[in-house]
């Protein structure tokens, strides 16, 4: 039989992949609106799970692992990623050192899934992680947001709704 850790070990090493990739695929594409807003939103909808009761934290700690997501964690990415203006279009532009952040956060998160798991159900640490990612998440893409608004007020680009149908 395999054992929980190996099997969310093997697993959090497969998300990290998926995500890198993602990453690499995303950089090589323009940026839009859509790109930026729709990962936040998609993920939004794991907020879902709380209506079943054993997910369900105190609010307290969900404030608090919101907050730690979008200023702790939500820093390193700002730091080593930007957008910037390529002729028509707007490209992301990553720092060397943006997968070592986003690795870095990896285990960041699965060292102290552990020491979680000893105080809370597996599905509450679960809670617990997706309102932190959920901070993360939502603090960088409206950072891209707002970067991306700059860019295309700043210079003429063409309307955002054309690039959106046509990416």
């Amino acid at each position: 039989m395999v054992s929980p850790a190996l099997t969310t070990a093997v697993v959090s090493l497969f998300g990290l992949c998926a995500v890198l990739a993602w990453r690499v695929r995303e950089g090589r594409t323009a940026m839009t609106l859509r790109k930026i807003v729709i990962p936040p939103l998609g993920m939004a909808t794991g907020f879902c799970m709380f209506f079943v009761p054993a997910c369900r934290i105190p609010l307290t700690w969900a404030i608090g692992a919101f907050l730690v997501g979008a200023i702790v964690l939500a820093w390193p990415l700002l730091l080593t990623s930007s957008l910037r203006r390529e002729g028509d279009v707007i490209m992301m532009k990553r720092s060397s050192a943006f997968f070592a952040v986003v690795i870095v956060l990896a285990a960041v998160r699965y060292f102290a899934r552990g020491y979680f798991d000893s105080l809370l159900t597996l599905r509450q640490t679960g809670s617990l992680f997706f309102v932190l990612a959920f901070g993360m998440i939502l603090r960088w893409r409206a950072n891209l947001f707002f970067a991306y608004r700059r860019l295309t007020m700043s210079h003429s680009l063409p309307a955002p709704q054309a690039e959106e149908a046509a990416g």
